[in-house]
């Protein structure tokens, strides 16, 4: 009896070690290759539980994701002959496991200097016909979108899909900068001399017509004061040859007191006249019988 349960504990042993060498699950994330002594049988996409022969076949498993492979920065020379240091990676996914496994071999690591070569030679083909400012400016996705084009079309040959190419940083040398630096001073001061220079231009051109308006105003205010004051003193001219047409004495008398005012109007003024001169006649003694009756 005791050897029957050892019999059955040594077969079931067996089978459980045949069932594990049999079965095998490829998850979601994987795709397998069954080899045969070292040759392709078959190609596993699709997740779940399968089966192979123990012993003569063997699993490749494969990861079915989005993979990253970062490049390493190098220095290349522009369209314009300028150099810049290109830091990049780019995201590929196996395709074809057999393709991959015939070209590559096993593993992600070993396709790393495939896509290192690859993406560097559409690197330097892509810029070397760009300009500085291409690359550091807005046209740098249709650049990438050109280096991603060539660099699937070579890594299709390993079973393999590049679906992103990305620049990372572009920077220049360091003996480069100082010189670009103050090359980009330099025509940053010619533009803002130019600016001043306009601006003074068209400072002067206001300045000098705002004078010019200034003049012509003045020029006609003046006009029309003295049109006024001929009006002014022609009718006041007038008005005094009318007065003395009507009264004689009485204008002399009024111009006389004004000729007084003027001339003893600060206190301080002294003639010399004689005392029968003209201009003191109203000062004399008026006659008794030219004076006014005592109430008036």
């Amino acid at each position: 009896m005791q050897k029957t349960l050892i019999g059955i504990g040594a077969a079931v042993v067996v089978v459980g070690f045949l069932a594990l060498s049999t079965l095998f699950t490829v998850h979601q994330t994987e795709q397998a290759l069954i080899t045969q002594f070292g040759k392709p049988v078959r190609v596993i996409k699709k997740p779940g539980l399968y089966a192979k022969i123990p012993f003569i076949q063997s699993v490749n498993v494969f990861d079915n994701r989005l993979l990253d492979f970062n490049m390493p920065g190098e220095e290349v020379i522009l369209g314009d002959q300028r150099r810049l240091i290109v830091d990049s990676f780019l995201r590929f996914r196996i395709t074809d496991p057999l393709e991959y496994y015939q070209t590559v071999g096993f593993g992600e690591a070993q396709i790393s200097p495939r896509l290192s070569s690859i993406g560097s030679s559409a690197l330097r083909r892509v810029l070397g016909n760009e300009p500085l400012l291409a690359v550091l400016s807005a046209e740098r996705p249709r650049i990438t979108r050109t280096i991603l084009g060539q660099v699937n079309e070579e890594a299709r040959r390993f079973g393999i899909e590049v679906t992103d190419f990305r620049i990372r940083r572009a920077d220049l040398p360091e003996e480069n900068t100082q010189a670009i630096l103050s090359r980009m001073q330099s025509e940053r001061e010619r533009v803002a001399r130019e600016a001043r220079a306009e601006g003074a231009e068209v400072a002067a051109r206001v300045r000098a017509g705002a004078e010019r308006e200034r003049v012509v105003i003045l020029a006609e205010a003046n006009a029309q004061s003295d049109i006024i004051r001929g009006q002014g003193e022609q009718e006041s001219i007038a008005i005094y040859a009318n007065a003395f047409q009507r009264d004689s004495e009485f204008f002399a008398f009024w111009r006389t007191l004004q000729a007084y005012r003027e001339a003893f109007g600060n206190g301080d003024a002294r003639l010399v006249l004689t005392p029968d001169s003209d201009f003191f006649r109203y000062f004399r003694e008026v006659p008794m019988d030219q004076r006014a009756p005592a109430g008036r």
